[in-house]
């Protein structure tokens, strides 16, 4: 990562895309502190998010939650289990460990289930779930960490276009109803297009395009793809229509 400048705007849907290896997994890694930074610094309502420590640390990571490619759930575990994880830090240790949960949590967590479509899940084994099952799963554990910012590291690329869609649907209704910041990376620029306000370029560790999906050239995506330009236009465009997720649980509720 070299001359990275960004500022992203509190409510914003920020994708970032490129071909692999062009650093956009190190930037969402960096940004909550799962990897370090040499030098630089990253700011967050005016604190500084790499000099934060212990506690501290702890706290940003709940404020700034990450969905990640291979989704990161306990197998074993039923799907309530896994979301109210994202309360861990909000109810006591030993009691969860315990596996007496508050009841406010179960109550929180259940709720997004049942937004998401997938309340019926809810005693099912995480690893019995499908692909796209298991990443709605996981953006739920993000949501109940009642977070200001979602990193979401490629959502949908182990998923198939039905799934990818309802995926990005999920995300784009977290963003419109809540006002939570969301940064995506992703491989498809049809979903990039599609869902997100704002698209960030990246190539070998340094931002080569930032602008709105429109500005977003052919010529500029052929500059950042290079002979993955076709590829990266995966999902057909008729598979990119609104998909009614339901409303989300109410603000005061997560609150």
């Amino acid at each position: 990562m070299a001359d990275v400048n960004l500022t992203v705007e509190p409510g914003s849907f920020v994708g970032v895309i490129g071909r692999s290896g062009a650093g956009k997994s190190t930037l969402l890694r960096m940004i909550n502190r799962l990897q370090a930074t040499t030098s630089g610094r990253i700011s967050f309502d005016g604190r500084d998010v790499t000099a934060l420590k212990g506690k501290a640390l702890r706290g940003w990571r709940s404020e700034c939650a990450m969905v990640f490619q291979q989704f990161n759930l306990v197998g074993r575990l039923d799907v309530l289990t896994n979301v109210m994880m994202g309360r861990l830090n909000r109810a006591g240790t030993m009691a969860t460990l315990l596996g007496l949960w508050p009841e406010r949590d179960r109550a929180v967590a259940f709720s997004v289930l049942e937004q998401f479509e997938i309340g019926n899940l809810a005693a099912r084994r995480a690893e019995n779930l499908s692909g796209g099952q298991q990443q709605r799963v996981a953006i739920a554990r993000a949501l109940v960490q009642e977070p200001r910012i979602i990193l979401a590291d490629e959502p949908t690329a182990s998923l198939d276009p039905r799934n990818a869609v309802v995926v990005m649907e999920t995300l784009q209704r977290i963003n419109q109803q809540y006002g939570i910041s969301i940064i995506c990376n992703l491989h498809s620029l049809d979903l990039a297009r599609t869902y997100c306000h704002r698209l960030v370029g990246m190539a070998a560790g340094r931002v080569v395009f930032d602008g709105t999906p429109q500005q977003l050239t052919h010529a500029a995506a052929s500059e950042l793809y290079g002979i993955e330009a076709n590829e990266a236009v995966s999902v057909p465009r008729h598979e990119l229509a609104s998909k009614s997720m339901g409303t989300l649980l109410p603000q005061a509720q997560v609150a």
